[in-house]
C-alpha cells in the first residue's frame, strides 16, 4: 500500500506499507479525499510522539465490512475509545485514557490508500454532499463543539483569532448564533472569505480594542494566540482554546486570575451535527479548499499546507 510515513524524521512516500486488515467490528475504507490540518503539521514536529501514517480528516468508501456499509461513502470519528472503562461508561469516550486517535495516537491515519476504522466510528455521507465538503466534517465538528461548551447569546461579541481553516469554520459557526463575530488574522485574502460570509474582519497588526469581547476563540495554532486572547477578552469573559502545538507557551497566567477569565479547552465535536450543517448548506466550506494533490505529491502537499498561503489542502489518493 502507498502512503505517507512518519517515523520521527522527515515524512516520506512509501509504496511498501502493509495493507491494513480490518479487525472484529471494523471496516476497510478506501480513502477518497483527505484533508491536511494544523494538527498534522504539529505531528510532524513531534506533537504526541506519533509515528506511523498521519492524517485524520477523510472521506472514503467502505470496501470490506458488514453488508449494510459496503460501497457507502463515510467519514469517521477520530477518537476510538475502549467503551469499557469508567470514563467511557460516563459518556466521555473522547477522553478515554486508553483510546486510539486516528493518525495521532496508536492508530494509523488517512494519508494512504486505505484505512481501517471501527464500525462504531462511521457516519454515512449523503449522496448530495460532495467529498470536498464532507472532508470538513471533523474540523467543522470541532468548531461546533464550542457551542456545546460555552453559552453564546445573540448579543455577545465574539473574536476568533486565526484566519486558517479552523478559524474560518469557527467564525462561520459562531455567526449562526450572533452577528457580533470578528475574525482577526494576518492574510487579507483569507479574511475576504470571512467577509463574503457576512463576518467582520481585522488584521492582527490592527486588532480591535483590548478587553472588548465576551468570548475569544484562539484558533491561531501558535503559542502567541493565547496571549492575544487574554488582551482581547473582557473581565469575566471566556477564552476558548482550539490550538494544539508542539511548543511551550511561556505565558504569564496572572491576568487570568486578576480579570477572572474562564478558559475552556475545546477539541473534538459532534460529527452528526456537523454533517447535517454541511448537507443542508448551513455551512459552505467550498471556498476553503485552495489546493489539491495526489498521494504521490504528498510531501509537496504537506509543505503547501504549512507555507501560510493555503487554507485547506486536500490529498486525493
Amino acid at each position: 500500500m502507498k502512503g505517507i510515513w512518519f517515523d520521527g524524521g522527515a515524512p516520506s512516500i512509501r509504496d511498501d506499507l502493509e495493507n491494513p486488515v480490518p479487525g472484529e467490528d471494523e471496516v476497510l475504507v478506501q480513502v477518497l479525499t483527505a484533508g491536511i490540518c494544523s494538527t498534522d503539521l504539529e505531528i510532524l514536529k513531534g506533537y504526541m510522539g506519533f509515528t506511523g501514517i498521519p492524517g485524520h480528516e477523510f472521506v472514503g468508501r467502505v470496501v470490506q465490512g458488514p453488508e449494510q456499509w459496503m460501497d457507502r461513502r463515510v467519514v469517521a470519528e477520530i477518537n476510538l475509545p475502549c467503551g469499557k472503562c469508567e470514563t467511557c461508561r460516563g459518556g466521555m469516550g473522547n477522553h478515554c485514557p486508553v483510546r486510539g486517535v486516528v493518525g495521532i495516537v496508536s492508530r494509523n491515519g488517512a494519508f494512504a490508500e486505505y484505512i481501517t476504522v471501527p464500525v462504531s466510528a462511521l457516519h454515512p455521507v449523503e449522496d448530495s454532499l460532495s467529498s470536498d465538503a464532507a472532508v470538513f466534517a471533523e474540523p467543522l465538528a470541532a468548531a461546533v463543539q464550542v457551542l456545546h461548551q460555552v453559552q453564546i447569546d445573540a448579543s455577545d461579541e465574539v473574536a476568533v483569532l486565526g484566519d486558517g481553516r479552523l478559524g474560518l469554520l469557527s467564525a462561520m459557526v459562531m455567526r449562526t448564533v450572533t452577528p457580533g463575530v470578528v475574525v482577526i488574522g494576518r492574510h487579507s485574502d483569507k479574511l475576504r472569505i470571512a467577509a463574503r460570509n457576512q463576518i467582520r474582519t481585522a488584521l492582527a497588526d490592527e486588532p480591535p480594542e483590548d478587553r472588548s469581547f465576551d468570548v475569544v476563540v484562539d484558533a491561531t495554532g501558535c503559542p502567541s494566540g493565547f496571549a492575544s486572547a487574554m488582551r482581547l477578552v473582557r473581565p469575566r469573559g471566556t477564552i476558548v482554546l482550539k490550538s494544539t502545538f508542539a511548543a511551550d507557551s511561556g505565558i504569564d497566567l496572572a491576568p487570568l486570575v486578576i480579570n477572572e477569565i474562564t478558559v475552556v479547552g475545546s477539541r473534538c465535536g459532534p460529527f452528526a451535527e456537523s454533517l447535517e450543517m454541511l448537507t443542508i448548506g448551513r455551512i459552505d466550506p467550498g471556498e476553503l479548499v485552495t489546493a489539491r494533490y495526489t498521494l504521490d505529491e504528498g510531501i509537496e502537499a504537506l509543505k503547501a499546507a504549512g507555507d501560510g498561503n493555503h487554507i485547506k489542502v486536500l490529498l486525493e489518493p
